[in-house]
């Protein structure tokens, strides 16, 4: 026999050490199995497998085109987002996050195997197919021109709905209309130099002289032209507006294939085009909005519902931000949708848009809240809080400022939004509110239970939010809230005055005997950011206490004498400098937010009156979407809803 020919192994020796081979690789070969079906099968290892799989294989959902084809695009990404920060993406030069820059890590919570991920596969075929579907529908609904239940859109039935005209009347005094045409004149000398220097790129560079594309947008360009259309448009700049408008008809391309920030291309793009459409009635911007609005529909493919950040607008992939804990969600970003998207669908009579952010909703209520508060971190694939950090600044900010905008731009009948808005600030009220030894009222973070005394320039809204929500709360509060404003847009207006430039930082801390002020010398920069002059604008139409314009005006001064330079307008490094360095950076909220909100606190309420607008969270108008619209009203915007 053959084993009796080795020397010295007998035939029971050599069988026995084969039975532990075949007992070693089996086990080895259920451990590789083990490893990648975890890899391949947990619901959140999307950016796992991007690493292995090429992009003709990911498990993408594809984007449907317009002849009805699938197709795989080309091209390659709060701005504001990664959340709005300081620190660059990916190299990138300083880029406006919704979210912080310190980007928190946490291990993820171990998932159980089996019965458990074998439904949660099958779930997430489901919903790929349910969203691949999704956006066909939307776009089969959007090329139809139909509004909201099957009936057509009729601009100019919405027109007749608004209660007044939406570019307003010029009745301010000598000084206001000057200090308003100050700020127009910055817009085209921030517009002009983007327009010689960094055309068709997403902004502008002042310093070098040439253009930032950045990686925020998966691949689209002319984010500052976008978020230009409804500024240039209200501020009478007709040539610059009509150059604009041509460049999105010739040129702006959605046929893209990076990857995206879902929130910062709903805010920015989104949001933009759909609030050009509303002011002029230009088809070319429905049609642009409408398109873009089908790529973002497969982000929502999860085993919840809840978007994931990141999504390549070519392939329908998505997956989370990969500083975000543990996978998650950022509440700043799918809970700043519903504004957008509740349009989308009283544009396409296709009702998913509305369905997907509804559902995110229905989620939060359901869910348990610490203490009644939002933490900023939500797995997408459990459903269930990855920490228990609450801001009202970075990361959570938005959210918040999106609950009260929905009940107004419900015509007051989204009564849920209402609940949900002033339940959160009452949470808010009895953990985050506090007041300083000097008096000064601010907006603490929380971190599971313990409080970190800074207040983020990105907080800085929430003065003009809580005012804009007053006069709807319990009438025995009303008063209490517009004081609370008043008091929080009091102590943004201190962290200007505090400082060598008159400009704010970007976080100030309430500690150590300090009030105010930063602390710390990676919270000193500002970025052309527009909160505080925002709750200036709403505290001035809420009070017309003219206090407010003065403090714009000084914004204005300080934004002239530290920012302009010789190409444009560049964010500081250092507000406490007297002699500024500048970060090479005009970003386009700058034009979007920035401007439009001086410009509006130096006219009349009736330009973009409250009364039929809400802005949504990058200060693009979006209308009123009227219950009931009838020619006696007033006529002039506020969509009458076309549904029973």
């Amino acid at each position: 026999m053959l084993f009796r020919k080795l020397p010295g192994v007998s035939a029971s020796g050599m069988g026995l050490r084969l039975s532990q081979k075949f007992v070693f690789l089996l086990f080895l070969s259920g451990l590789v199995t083990l490893c990648f079906g975890a890899l391949f099968f947990l619901p959140d290892s999307i950016r796992l497998k991007r690493i292995f799989l090429s992009k003709t294989d990911s498990p993408a959902v594809t984007a449907v085109s317009e002849n009805g084809h699938n197709e795989h695009h080309k091209k390659g990404v709060r701005e504001r987002e990664q959340p709005r920060g300081m620190t660059p993406a990916r190299g990138d030069a300083v880029t406006r996050l919704r979210a912080v820059s310190r980007r928190p890590s946490v291990t993820y919570e171990a998932r159980t195997a089996g019965g458990k991920a074998q439904e949660e596969r099958s779930q997430g075929r489901t919903e790929h197919g349910r969203a691949r579907d999704a956006a066909g529908s939307a776009k089969e609904s959007a090329s139809s021109g139909r509004g909201q239940h099957g009936g057509a859109f009729d601009y100019g039935k919405f027109k007749k709905c608004l209660l007044k005209p939406p570019l307003g009347t010029d009745q301010g005094d000598a000084q206001t209309r000057e200090r308003r045409d100050k700020v127009k004149e910055m817009m085209k000398f921030a517009w002009d130099n983007y327009r010689r220097y960094a055309w068709g790129k997403n902004e502008l560079q002042p310093l070098t002289r040439n253009g930032h594309t950045g990686s925020m947008f998966g691949g689209l360009r002319g984010a500052s032209i976008v978020d230009s259309l409804d500024t240039l448009y209200i501020m009478g700049l007709n040539e610059e507006y009509e150059e604009a408008k041509e460049w999105v008809e010739t040129v702006l391309d959605m046929s893209t294939n990076g990857e995206a920030s879902l929130f910062e291309v709903n805010i920015r793009y989104v949001g933009g085009l759909l609030s050009a459409y509303y002011l002029t009635g230009e088809e070319v911007f429905k049609r642009k909005v409408l398109e873009l609005g089908d790529k973002l529909l497969p982000a929502f493919n999860t085993p919840t519902g809840i978007p994931r950040g990141v999504i390549n607008l070519g392939s329908g992939t998505s997956w989370s931000w990969g500083w975000a804990s543990a996978g998650s969600s950022i509440l700043a970003e799918f809970g700043t949708l519903h504004l957008e998207f509740v349009h989308l669908s009283e544009l396409t009579g296709n009702p998913v848009f509305t369905e997907k952010v509804m559902n995110i909703r229905k989620l939060l209520n359901k869910i348990e809240k610490p203490h009644g508060l939002y933490p900023n971190f939500l797995s997408p694939a459990t459903g269930n809080w990855v920490q228990h950090h609450v801001s009202v600044g970075g990361l959570g900010d938005s959210f918040y400022e999106y609950l009260i905008k929905s009940y107004l731009m419900s015509d007051k009948q989204d009564e849920e939004a209402k609940k949900m808005y002033y339940s959160a600030l009452e949470a808010i009220e009895s953990n985050l509110v506090q007041k300083s030894p000097g008096g000064l009222t601010y907006l603490a973070e929380w971190r599971g239970g313990i409080l970190d005394h800074k207040m983020g320039h990105l907080a800085c809204f929430s003065g003009g939010m809580v005012a804009i929500g007053a006069d709807d709360g319990q009438p025995e509060k009303r008063q209490h809230y517009l004081d609370l404003a008043a008091e929080i847009t009091h102590t943004c207006h201190e962290s200007y005055k505090r400082s060598a430039t008159k400009l704010g930082p970007e976080a100030f801390r309430f500690d150590g005997g300090t009030e105010a002020t930063a602390t710390r010398l990676s919270d000193r920069y500002y970025i052309l950011r527009p909160e505080v002059v925002e709750s200036y604008m709403y505290m001035w139409r809420m009070t017309h206490d003219p206090k407010y314009r003065q403090w714009g005006w000084e914004a204005v001064e300080a934004l002239e004498q530290h920012c302009r330079v010789e190409s444009g307008f560049s964010g500081i490094r250092d507000v406490y400098a007297t002699t500024p360095s500048h970060d090479n950076m005009q970003q386009s909220f700058f034009l979007a937010e920035t401007l439009k909100y001086l410009y509006l606190l130096f006219s009349d309420d009736d330009l973009l009156s409250l009364d039929d607008w809400v802005f949504n969270t990058e200060a693009h108008p979006l209308p009123i979407i009227r219950q009931n619209c009838s020619p006696e009203r007033g006529g002039a915007p506020g969509i009458e809803a076309t549904g029973p």
